[in-house]
């Protein structure tokens, strides 16, 4: 399966420049894509991106997707499970971490003081049920 990513030695990330906001997301929830491509209608690639949301910015419905999905919260409270105002949910902090295989319902998502992730993307065989950790 390509991997559709770049060789990369180490470089400063701009932390300022360069987001834009994800087809879908609501305002106030960007990305920045730091290497790969992931084709979704070719069910292909790789990506690695940081995912920022502002502070009280909240997501309305929950995701599905075909790809594999592994979250790192860096910075910040992430809510995952509230409603549109922010009620109810799960809040997870820095160091925490999730990884989702293709077609597991998640979200919706939102953060009370802002949060950046880091997320890694890319499409693979779904593991035999029942393993977990």
């Amino acid at each position: 399966m390509p991997v559709l990513k770049e060789h990369l030695e180490f470089f400063p990330v701009d932390m300022e420049l360069g987001w834009s906001q994800p087809q879908g997301a609501p305002e106030g929830v960007m990305e920045k894509i730091l290497c790969g491509r992931l084709d979704e209608a070719a069910r292909t690639g790789s990506r690695t991106r940081l995912v920022r949301f502002g502070a009280n910015v909240f997501t309305t419905a929950p995701v599905i997707h075909e790809y594999w999905e592994e979250v790192f919260v860096f910075k910040g409270d992430l809510i995952v499970g509230a409603d549109a105002t922010g009620k109810g949910g799960i809040v997870f902090g820095p160091g925490t971490y999730a990884c989702r295989p293709p077609h597991i319902v998640h979200g919706p998502f939102g953060s009370e003081k802002g949060c950046i992730l880091f997320e890694v993307h890319y499409f693979g065989a779904t593991p035999d049920a029942g393993i977990s950790r």
